[in-house]
């Protein structure tokens, strides 16, 4: 899967709660609580899965989720990682 150009990027994040850090795009949450914040991330999991493509996930401060996708294969951010995103956005 090639890599996306920096305008296609740029363009995709426009309206977009993600934000791009380097070759990755990032994205926080602030849950309920501890049991919501683990809730969610089994929910991208079974996402990832479905998907065959892993974000780091991070929860921290008890209630925060971030979740970064970058290909790792292709070295950066490819569609896969704009629609994996597109997807968590809907949970």
């Amino acid at each position: 899967m090639p890599l996306l150009s920096d305008q296609r990027i740029t363009d995709a994040l426009s309206d977009s709660p993600w934000r791009r850090e380097g070759d990755a795009i990032v994205r926080d949450w602030r849950l309920d609580d501890f049991a919501a914040a683990i809730a969610f991330v089994d929910r991208v999991a079974a996402l990832a899965q479905e998907a065959d493509h892993h974000p780091d996930i991070l929860l921290h401060a008890w209630n925060q989720v971030r979740l970064t996708l970058s290909t790792h294969s292709e070295g950066g951010i490819t569609d896969a990682d704009l629609a994996l995103a597109g997807r968590t956005d809907a949970l």
